[in-house]
């Protein structure tokens, strides 16, 4: 009989702050608690996240989270077997915030501690939303990240492709920035493109000429850039029909992109599975391009929910049990990690730094 476990989850690797606790055993999985506190209304004013104040209230909410976490869930310290935390990659102070919450949970209780990577949080979550079984194929695609990744078991990842420079969150945020939308531009640049014409534009759709499922995303931003100023320059501004045209175009190229990667990625590692997490997961028109994908090559299509796309602590409590039932876990020397691989073999794609590898 598998022992039912229960676990804290700590997340704060970029501007959630979240706890939530999450159960295990022979009654099935159950997430018991998920509190998640934004920040989006601190960082509006400037644009994007601000590593410096996104740390600062990290700091200050990430105790007050585990506490409505573990009230929400009708649970102590002593019912819980263990706390997993984000231990990297993501911005540093934020990261650090939540491991030493861990830390000293921990130290006070003599509860284990598991040091969690947040990208096996999300790559992990179809297990905790389906029950899916390995191997299957995964598509992260975020604010910070973007790759294909062969998910053959709880600590093993095979990175098939990824983004070569700006992942797709990061592209939608600077659209929506250069285009005065407000942040967060994913959901901002979205709205605009339903209203808009994706073939007045025509913006590239890059490394489509190249073999393989490695992805770039800076050039589209700028050709969208130059689109925009063009309109500018000929019309002595812009008009709202324009700036939906160009969300439109530029969202088709996103999509056009991710879905023949996709092809490619599925022929190169045949599995029965496709899954797609993270934030820009939550894009209905990138969802229904892998959706139809998925059903042409006949293997099973699966997309966690939205309130688990996006930053979450239940993810991270999952993976912290799945790693815990391995015999893994971790003591107070625990670090934050800015930078953490998934696939520790491929190379590098992004180069290296003093911390290591970027992604």
């Amino acid at each position: 009989m598998r022992k039912t476990l229960t676990i804290l989850g700590i997340e704060s690797s970029c501007d959630d702050t979240a706890a939530a606790i999450v159960r295990d055993g022979e009654g099935g999985r159950q997430i018991l608690a998920s509190i998640v506190e934004g920040q989006t209304s601190l960082h509006a004013a400037f644009g994007g996240v601000v590593p410096e104040i996104a740390a600062r209230a990290h700091a200050e909410r990430v105790d007050g989270c585990v506490a409505q976490a573990m009230a929400a869930a009708g649970v102590g310290f002593g019912d819980l077997d263990g706390i997993a935390v984000t231990a990297g990659p993501g911005l540093i102070g934020g990261v650090l915030a939540g491991v030493m919450c861990g830390k000293g949970l921990s130290a006070a209780t003599g509860l284990p501690l598991i040091g969690m990577n947040h990208l096996a949080g999300h790559a992990l979550t179809p297990r905790l939303t389906d029950g899916l079984e390995f191997p299957y194929l995964m598509l992260l695609v975020s604010g910070g990240h973007c790759q294909y990744l062969r998910v053959d078991g709880p600590d093993s990842f095979t990175r098939l492709g990824a983004s070569i420079d700006d992942a797709p969150g990061e592209a939608f945020d600077k659209v929506a920035k250069v285009l005065g939308l407000p942040q967060p531009g994913g959901p901002m640049v979205e709205a605009e493109a339903a209203l808009g014409n994706p073939k007045r534009f025509a913006l590239p759709r890059p490394l489509l000429d190249r073999p393989g499922c490695d992805m770039s995303f800076s050039g589209l931003k700028t050709a969208l850039l130059r689109a925009r100023d063009g309109v500018i320059v000929e019309k002595g501004g812009m008009l709202r029909a324009d700036r939906a045209d160009l969300c439109a175009g530029f969202q088709a190229a996103v999509v056009d992109v991710v879905a023949e990667k996709t092809r490619r990625a599925l022929a190169m590692a045949p599995v029965k599975a496709f899954a797609v997490a993270g934030g820009v997961a939550a894009n209905q028109a990138i969802r229904a391009a892998l959706e139809k994908v998925c059903s042409e090559n006949s293997v099973q299509f699966l997309a966690p929910p939205l309130a688990l796309c996006t930053d979450n602590a239940a993810m991270i409590a999952w993976a912290g049990i799945e790693r815990f039932r391995l015999g893994h876990s971790d003591d107070l020397t625990l670090s934050a990690r800015p930078r953490w691989p998934l696939d520790q073999t491929s190379p590098a794609l992004l180069g290296f730094g003093k911390k290591g590898a970027k992604a």
